[in-house]
This record gives structure tokens, sequence and C-alpha cells, in this order.
């Protein structure tokens, strides 16, 4: 059995009477990979921003325990530092706070007077923070009690920071491409080094040598003599770095908030895999005509990587394949923050963001134009038939148009929760509202019930005289006959929504602090037929056929 973030012990399969399920991918062990560094143990511990939660990998073995679960006090982990007495350090990034986790496993908050907290760091028994936020501030904390230090602040957005072998803390600002470093006691801060590309942490190797990771789609690490202020820059090509941690054998692992997994990463550049990326979600799912699968991942536009992957169909993985140890995983098109649902039509993608914009991006030119701005949590979006973009804006309970001057109007309002949106033959539009429990038409902009008594539908598509949703609430694929009403279960026990038995209330979001995405499981029909599920419980895509012969 392969385990998943979903189901540790692999046991939780979809099941189906109907339909063949595959994975197009495999699922993802890591929800995210943020803060790294070695604990007391040997493992490395990983704070996992996207799962409000923080486990540690053994490199060898590559076993994953989740040390602390997404249903405790921490909610948005994004660093994490230990001790000299084996505590737990962790910045609470939304909500603005600062935990210690002891020896024991109790926790105690340190601080609520963090805004955005992100790096952070030991020095002995001292503890310092950073802020990742314009204007941000350094300081130190102190877990004994009493009000923050502030050493310096007008941080451009601070991040990953690390004690110098000459006795200052060496800290990003990630906004002007720069690194600087302090005294721990306070002075004046120093330019250490400038246009270094999108500096998101900064790590000393056990030799003492500065090492400056970037966030962007190549993968750049830049090592500087500190002497000398000699570099050199090796692209590993993971996408979004975030953190580094070196062992006592001077190995470097690397994290990625883009996909999570961790990596291994040499002085040249090459890499060695120990848990293997994926999709943070996916989310909102598409496939243009020659099959390709594109996913709205939160971080990033990307699809499944597996060969053949021009055509859906042909190209999927099943689980028995995963096992033998084919497991195929993702390649990032694009880093795009906040991405949540996307429709293909006539070689471009349309998304939706939790920024609250549309945007259309061309995927050969790699271009991208705005479409709309100030929405209320816009997620579903489908192509209407005269080529306008009509939008679910979720939190206003709206369903939108917006044609190709980019005007926008209102086709329906007064709904509860529409999340998905789809079109049938007929060009009849669609709508989920997974809180009414329903799927709607819209006719002449009044919304009739198609079904209800639904749990909680995400997803939306429609094939043939036939729409199918995803349903979160009991992770089943309900088929609806759009002539009859009639409806059935074509599929179970999908990796949907949130591991089974936690329960989580999401932060309400904090306007320019970045915020953990909304759930969403995605539906699309690829071109042969197959349904393609997000399974955005286990970080995988899931194909559904019907059965050869």
């Amino acid at each position: 059995m392969y385990p998943s973030r979903f189901d540790d012990t692999g046991r939780t399969r979809t099941t189906s009477d109907r339909l063949e399920v595959r994975r197009l991918t495999r699922a993802n062990r890591l929800w995210g990979s943020n803060g790294v560094t070695f604990g007391p143990d040997g493992r490395l511990y990983v704070a996992q921003f996207l799962a409000g939660q923080i486990s540690a990998v053994d490199p060898v073995s590559r076993d994953i325990e989740v040390v602390v679960p997404l249903d405790g006090p921490v909610e948005a982990p994004d660093d994490l530092a230990f001790g000299a007495d084996g505590s737990m350090y962790i910045a609470d990034l939304t909500p603005g706070r600062v935990w210690r986790r002891g020896p024991g496993g109790e926790y105690t908050l340190v601080s609520d007077q963090v805004s955005v907290p992100n790096g952070i760091t030991c020095v002995g028994d001292r503890l310092f923070v950073n802020e990742m936020k314009m204007n941000g501030r350094l300081m130190e904390l102190f877990p004994g009690g009493g009000d923050p230090a502030v050493l310096t602040d007008g941080l451009a957005l601070g991040n990953a920071m690390q004690l110098g072998p000459d006795g200052c803390l060496y800290y990003p600002q990630m906004m002007r491409n720069e690194v600087w470093r302090i005294p721990p006691d306070g002075g004046v801060p120093e330019l250490v080094a400038e246009e270094v590309d999108d500096p998101v942490a900064v790590r000393f190797d056990r030799g003492g040598a500065l090492v400056v990771l970037s966030r962007g789609m190549a993968g750049l690490v830049t090592r500087i003599d500190l002497a000398t202020g000699a570099r050199s820059v090796v692209a590993t090509g993971i996408v979004g770095l975030d953190n580094a941690a070196f062992d006592h054998e001077n190995r470097m692992f690397v994290s990625s908030f883009a996909s999570g997994g961790i990596a291994e990463v040499d002085t040249d550049g090459r890499t060695r895999v120990v848990v293997p990326q994926g999709f943070d979600g996916p989310f909102g799912i598409t496939v243009d005509l020659g099959g390709t699968v594109y996913a709205a991942d939160h971080f990033s536009l990307a699809s499944p990587d597996v060969p053949g992957s021009g055509t859906a169909s042909g190209a999927a993985v099943g689980p028995g394949a995963i096992e033998d140890g084919h497991e195929p995983g993702v390649v990032t098109h694009e880093l795009m923050y906040a991405v949540h649902n996307v429709t293909a039509d006539d070689g471009l993608l349309h998304l939706t963001s939790q920024l609250g914009d549309v945007r259309t991006h061309d995927p050969v030119h790699r271009t991208t134009r705005v479409r709309a701005t100030g929405l209320d949590q816009p997620t579903g979006i489908a192509v209407a038939p005269d080529g306008s973009l009509v939008v679910a804006e979720t939190g206003a309970g709206r369903v939108l148009r917006i044609d190709d001057a980019d005007t926008v109007s209102v086709l329906a309002e007064g709904l509860d929760h529409p999340l998905d949106v789809a079109f049938d033959g007929q060009w009849r539009c669609y709508v989920s509202d997974d809180r009414r429990g329903a799927v709607l038409r819209l006719e002449d902009g009044e919304a009739v019930v198609v079904a209800d008594g639904l749990g909680a539908p995400q997803g939306l598509a429609v094939r043939g005289d036939e729409l199918f949703t995803v349903e979160v609430e009991h992770r089943w694929l309900r088929a609806i006959s759009l002539a009859t009403g009639a409806s059935r279960i074509d599929a179970e026990q999908l990796a949907v929504g949130l591991p089974p038995g936690i329960t989580r209330t999401e932060p309400e979001p904090i306007p320019g602090v970045p915020g953990r995405p909304r759930q969403f499981a995605g539906l699309a029909v690829a071109p042969d037929g197959a349904l393609l599920v997000s399974a955005n419980g286990e970080g995988s895509v899931l194909r559904l056929t019907a059965p050869a012969g």
C-alpha cells in the first residue's frame, strides 16, 4: 500500500463498481514544505504551511512522522528552530504567533506581537524572528516573558535567517534582492550582498560558507565568499525553493513551497530525491483539446509529469504501477500565487485566484492578462458559448460574466455559496453550492434546483446528458441525468477534503497576509470522455474510465 497525507496506512482507496480508477500522479507525502531544520534526534523537521502541521523526515529511511498535527494549536507553521534545551520554536505565520513546543510535547505561546512571523532562529538560549512583510521587523523574543526587543525594522519581506560565523544574524530582504546582517545585540544593519535573485533563505554550511536560496523557477543556489564577495551560482531545477538545512556531514537538504518534497543538493546543483514532490492540492483542474491536464495548485500552474502526457488517455498510471516504483510526479509551468481554478479553451487557460482576480494565461507565449480584480473569493470558471467567462463569485453569492472587453456583469445573485460552474450541450449554465447542498441551473438569472440534499458538492462537469459533481462531505462522485434528474454514485472513498477524522476551521484571511487555500475538489472531462478528479486530500489526480471491453 502507498501511504499519503490523507491516509498514512495506504488502505483508503477510491472504489467504483462502474469505473476503473487510476492515479495520474503519486500521492504527495508532504503537504507543502517550508522551513526545515535538523532536530536533536537527527531527523529533518519540516514546517508545512499549507497543511498546518510539522513532520519529521528520516533522510535515510525516508520515513515521515507527523509531529505537530494539523488540528493542534499551531495553525500555519512556516519556519522552525530548535533551542539549546531541545525545545522547538515555531513561526505561526497567518495568526501572527510564535510557539514553543517543549521536549515533552507541551505547547506554550511565546508571543502574539509579531506580524507575519517567518524567519526564526536560535542562538543558544536566545530566540530571534523576523516579519515577512513590507517595513517588517527583526526582533528578539523572550520565551520566559517580556516584550519583544526590536533589533531593526524596514525589512522588505524577511525570511529564513541564521547566525553567521562572525557572530552576526544574516537575513534576506526578498523584495530588494539583498542579504543583510546585524549583531544579535543590535546595531547598524549592514548590506552583505545585493542583486541576489529572489532570496528566500540565508543559510551557512558546516564550513561557514554563506548559501542563499532563490524562490524562482530555476531553483538557484548562490554561494558567497564572505571574505572576497566572490559568488558561484548553480541551478537545481527545483521550482520554488524555500529553505535548507545541513546535516553533520555537510549535506544540504532543501524544501519547496511550490510542490513540497525534500531533496539533497550537491554543490554542483545535482539533486537526489528524499521525499518526492507532488501537488499541494490540486484544486481546479482542466484538460485541453490535446489532452494535457492542467491544475491550479495554489502556488503554481502545474501538470502531471507522466510519459506521453500530451494525451490524458493512455498515460494514466495505476496504483499497482505506483507501488512497483513508477512514481510520476508533477511539472510546474508557472509560479502563480493563489491560483484556485482553471479552465482551458482555444489554446488559452483561464484562472481564478484567491487574491480576488481572474486571469487569462497563454501557455505557449507565457503571457498573462488580468481580466477582473477585487472579486470576493472567485472559484468556478467556465467559457460561455459567446466566448465570455462565467465565474462563481463564492464570497458574494453571485455568478458573473466577463466579456472580451473585460466588462463584468451579474448573471445571478442571492446564492448561498456558489463554487463551480459548467455548461451542458445546450449551453445551459449549472452551479454547485456546497452550503446549500445542491446543484442549480441558471434560467434567466434565477436558480432552479437540479439536485439537492447533496453532501457539499464542489467540482462540476458535464459529459453528454449527464452532470457529475464531487460530494466532498461523503467523498463520492455523483452522476445526475439532465433528462430525468435521476442520480447514482459512480465512485466512493475519494481522497478529497481533509483527512478522515480531522476538522479544522480556517482563520479569516488577513489583507496582505498569505493564507492557505480554501478546500476545493475540481472535476474535468478529458477529450476521450475520461473523468479527472482533483484528489486534493492526497495530492494526486484520479482518472476514471469505463472498463475496457
